[in-house]
This record gives C-alpha cells, structure tokens and sequence, in this order.
C-alpha cells in the first residue's frame, strides 16, 4: 500500500481528505440518529480498521450493521446478516454519496433519517444540495489509510499506560481527527460552545470533565492546513501554552488554543514512533502537572504484549 509505515501527506493531497471528509459525516450520522447517546458522543465516533473507517455495530429495528468507508477500494461498504454491500465512491458529489448511502440502506431495510447537513465546517450546505465537483484519487486514500494505521498504532501505546477514564482511540467524523482522550476524575467549569454548525449541548456534554486529548488531524473540510498531531487540555490550565514540551519541532498555536507537531516532522524523524510518542507524553505531563491531576492514582507503565499489568 505504501513504501513506508509513515507515507507521504502533501498539501496536494487536500481534494481528496476533504471529500473523504464530507463522505465520512454522511456514514457518521447513521450511528448517531439510531445508538442512545453515550458519555461524550463516543457511540457516533467511526473506528479505524485494516482497510479503513467504520461505524461500531448499528444495532437498528431492522437488525444491527455496520457502514464503513473502505479506503483500499474506495467504495462504501454496508455489512448485516444478509451481507456484503459496496459501492465505488469516486469522483462523485455529496449529493450523490449521500442519495447512494440512503439507498443502499433502504434497500438493507434499514430505513434511518440522518440529520440533512454537516457539522463543523463553514458553509454546512445540505448533503442533498452539495453537487461541487469533488475529487476522490485512490492513491492519496491509501497513503491517508497508512498514515491513520501508523497514528493509530502509537496513540494505541500511549493509551496503555493510563489508569483513569480514557477513551477509545476513535475517529470523529465532525472534525475528522483521530483521537485518545484521558480525564482527571474532575468535572469541569461549563464549556462556552460556539463551535461552528455543532449544538452547544453536544460540545458542553463532550467537555463535561477535565480533559487532555491529542490526536491526528490529516486536514479536511472548512479549515486549511494540516496534516499535524495535536494536544489540548481543556480547561486549560495557566502557564499551559509557555509549557516544555518534545520534540523541539513541536509549538503552541495560540489560535488553535493547542500544541501541534506537524506530520512531516513525525515522518522524517530518525525514529518517527519515538517522536510521536515524546509529543504525546510531554504535552499530557504539561496538562497533568500544572492542572494538578493526581498522576500518581492516573497512570501505569506502557503495556506489553502477552504481560497482565501488575497488581
């Protein structure tokens, strides 16, 4: 699929993770009209497999599936007791993805009725109504697939060693990032909301405790730049932004309220799994420390394979 674990990602490569973007919003509502709300949205978020992003099972009236973005293929991939389902995905609209999306699960007998636009991009133009030219290049789709395995490999290795609440590592289709969250224990002040085309009550349930996230966003609809990993606490806590953190490539973006690393440093570094790694653990170490978390109680070694973690 690729020559190397970390693949190449260009600013080139936009087109594409965009309209994957607006793809994955349209499967991602599918779980979110029909799954009872789980703590922090985490029943809508998509999860990363060998070949690309799915839904957990959609346990409907109809009968439980799976809806999933094959990236390998480029196709939509519909899976229930009846079967396999897919169908090619590129170079069309977003109206046409998503009339074929509905479609396909009408004809599943699976009939759900998704909310009509999308979130978190600006101008959220209904998926019926969004007939832009849009771009789907296999290529750029399987180097995005290496590079979402090889993040999901890592964040995987540094979920082991917390203790605490931590999330999955999950995909969120609104901001189309893949993600790891740990939690203090504490709840947290109110969240002012304001997130662009997203309800305030989503946002404030999300951000109910204390939190340090980070993540993998390759870039995507309705903001420029990336690809780059990302840190956040939230709230966040004083002298966060002036904290040390590694590698030195890493820096604050103030307009973003976060620490980024840009994915080409991750790529090109001698060991990219140990710089990844060192962005992980310094920025959550700056988040802990100066937001008092009990680390003590929170954390445990990294996991090893086949070792039960000591009691």
């Amino acid at each position: 699929m690729q020559d190397s674990p970390w693949p190449l990602l260009t600013a080139a490569d936009r087109p594409t993770i965009v309209t994957l973007h607006y793809f994955a919003q349209v499967i991602g509502k599918v779980p979110t009209a029909v799954l009872p709300w789980r703590n922090h949205g985490w029943h809508l978020t998509l999860h990363l497999t060998p070949r690309g992003l799915s839904t957990e099972p959609v346990h409907a009236p109809s009968g439980p599936f799976t809806l999933a973005l094959d990236l390998v293929d480029c196709a939509l991939v519909l899976e229930d007791r009846s079967g396999r389902r897919a169908l090619p995905f590129e170079s069309m609209t977003v109206a046409d993805f998503h009339a074929a999306a509905m479609t396909m699960l009408a004809k599943a007998g699976h009939r759900v009725r998704i909310h009509p636009a999308p979130n978190e991009v600006d101008p959220a133009i209904p998926f019926a109504e969004d007939r832009a030219p849009r771009a789907c290049e296999p290529d750029v789709a399987r180097r995005l697939l290496g590079a979402l395995v090889s993040a999901d490999r890592v964040l995987r290795l540094f979920r082991s060693s917390f203790l605490g609440k931590v999330s999955p590592v999950h995909f969120f289709w609104g901001s189309f990032d893949l993600a790891v969250t740990r939690f203090s224990g504490r709840t947290a002040p109110r969240h002012p909301g304001g997130i662009v085309n997203l309800p305030d009550a989503v946002t404030r349930e999300a951000y109910s405790h204390e939190v340090s996230s980070a993540g993998f966003w390759p870039g995507g609809a309705g903001a420029e730049g990336g690809p780059f990993f990302y840190s956040y606490a939230y709230p966040t806590p004083e002298g966060f932004a002036e904290a040390g953190v590694r590698p030195e490539s890493a820096r604050f973006d103030a307009a973003l309220g976060e620490f980024v690393l840009d994915y080409e440093a991750v790529r090109s570094a001698s060991d990219p799994d140990a710089a990844l790694l060192a962005f992980l653990e310094s920025t959550y170490e700056a988040a802990a420390d100066l937001g008092r978390w009990d680390r003590a109680a929170l954390e445990c070694p990294t996991g090893r394979p086949g070792v039960p973690r000591a009691v």
